[in-house]
C-alpha cells in the first residue's frame, strides 16, 4: 500500500450504537486527531456529533464532525459499522443478503475515493461481510480486515482471569475461527506467566473441575446473547476492541491481534475470512500466524471455515 497522504484520520460509516461508541472510545483515548462520522440518518448523526463535541474539553483534542463519503478520501482507516436490523420472521440468510446489498452500495463509494486506506469491517456477521468487502472492493487482501475474534478473545481472557484470580493482562489466550457459534478456543496455546493453562491450574491449588474449561468457553460463546437479552445490544467492549485495532494500524505497532482476514492455505483452509492471530500494522494485516494447535482445535477451525463457506455459497459468493 502506497499512502499519498499523511494523516491519522478515521472515518466511521454507521452512527448506531457501535459506530457512535467507537467514536467515543477513540476520542477518549486521543487515538486519532480527526473522526468523520457518516450515516444516512442525518438527524441522529447530528445529535451524536454534537453530544461527542460537548465533551471535547475533557479529552485530548479531536476534530469530530458529520462526514460524507468524500471524507474517506484522506482517511487512513474506514470503519464500517453500518447494517440493517432483522425484521420479524426474517431468516438469518435473508438479513445477510440485505446487509450485503448495503455493503454493495457503501464499498464502491469508499474505494472510488481512496484505494490506499485500510477498511475495517465491524458489522455482523463480520467474517462473511469482510469477505464480501474484499470481493466488492477488489482491494489488496491485507487492506480489508474484520474485527474478528478480538472481542471474543478479550471475553476469554476476562473469564480466565476471574477464574484464576490473575489480571486479565497476564492471561494470553485466543479464540479463533468464526466470530460466532463455531468459534474455537485455542486451549493448547493458552498460558499464564508462560505456563500452559493446565500447568498453572495445577499450581494454583483450587482443584478445578474437569468441566471448568467447557463452562468458561460456553460463557464466552454466549456472552453476546446474554448482553443482548439484558440491554438490547453490545457496544462498549466491541468499541474498545475496534479502538485497539485502530491503534495498532495508526501507530504501525506490529501488534498481534486475532482479526478476520482472507485465509490462504492455513490448516488447509483458503478463500474464506476467519480469525487467527495476525501481525497488524499500517498496512493492515502484514502476516497471519499459523499456531501449533491441537488436532481437535484444527478440526474445529476447519469446521468453522466450512460452515462459513456454505453460507457464502448460499448468498452467491
Amino acid at each position: 500500500m502506497h499512502k499519498e497522504f499523511i494523516s491519522d484520520k478515521v472515518s466511521i460509516i454507521g452512527a448506531g450504537y457501535v459506530g457512535a461508541t467507537t467514536a467515543f472510545a477513540l476520542m477518549m483515548a486521543g487515538t486519532t486527531s480527526e473522526i468523520a462520522l457518516i450515516d444516512i440518518n442525518e438527524k441522529k448523526l447530528a445529535g451524536e456529533v454534537l453530544d461527542l463535541n460537548h465533551g471535547i474539553s475533557f479529552v485530548p483534542q479531536t476534530y469530530i464532525h458529520q462526514g460524507t463519503f468524500d471524507d474517506c478520501a484522506d482517511s487512513n482507516i474506514v470503519i464500517i459499522t453500518a447494517g440493517v436490523g432483522q425484521k420479524p420472521g426474517e431468516t438469518r440468510i435473508d438479513l445477510l443478503k440485505r446487509n450485503i446489498d448495503v455493503f454493495r452500495s457503501i464499498i464502491p463509494k469508499v474505494v472510488e475515493r481512496n484505494r490506499d486506506c485500510v477498511i475495517l469491517v465491524v458489522t455482523n456477521p463480520v467474517d462473511i461481510l469482510t469477505y464480501a468487502t474484499l470481493k466488492i472492493s477488489n482491494l489488496p487482501e491485507n487492506q480489508v480486515i474484520g474485527s474478528g475474534t478480538v472481542l471474543d478473545s478479550a471475553r476469554f481472557k476476562y473469564l480466565l482471569s476471574a477464574h484464576c484470580k490473575v489480571a486479565s493482562h497476564n492471561v494470553h489466550a485466543y479464540i479463533i475461527g468464526e466470530h460466532g457459534d463455531t468459534e474455537v478456543p485455542a486451549w493448547s496455546i493458552t498460558n499464564i506467566a508462560g505456563m500452559p493453562i493446565d500447568r498453572f491450574c495445577g499450581q494454583c491449588g483450587r482443584n478445578c473441575l474437569p468441566n471448568e474449561k467447557e463452562r468458561i468457553f460456553n460463557e464466552v460463546k454466549n456472552s453476546a446473547y446474554k448482553i443482548i437479552e439484558g440491554k438490547g445490544a453490545t457496544y462498549y467492549a466491541v468499541a474498545l476492541a475496534v479502538r485497539r485495532i485502530v491503534e495498532a494500524i495508526l501507530r504501525n505497532e506490529n501488534a498481534i491481534l486475532p482479526v478476520s482476514s482472507l485465509m490462504k492455505g492455513y490448516y488447509g483452509i483458503s478463500d474464506v475470512c476467519l480469525s487467527l492471530p495476525s501481525i497488524v500494522n499500517e498496512q493492515g494485516v502484514e502476516r497471519v500466524l499459523e499456531l501449533p494447535l491441537s488436532e481437535e482445535e484444527i478440526a474445529g477451525f476447519r469446521h468453522s471455515a466450512n460452515t462459513l463457506k456454505h453460507i457464502l455459497k448460499e448468498i452467491g459468493f
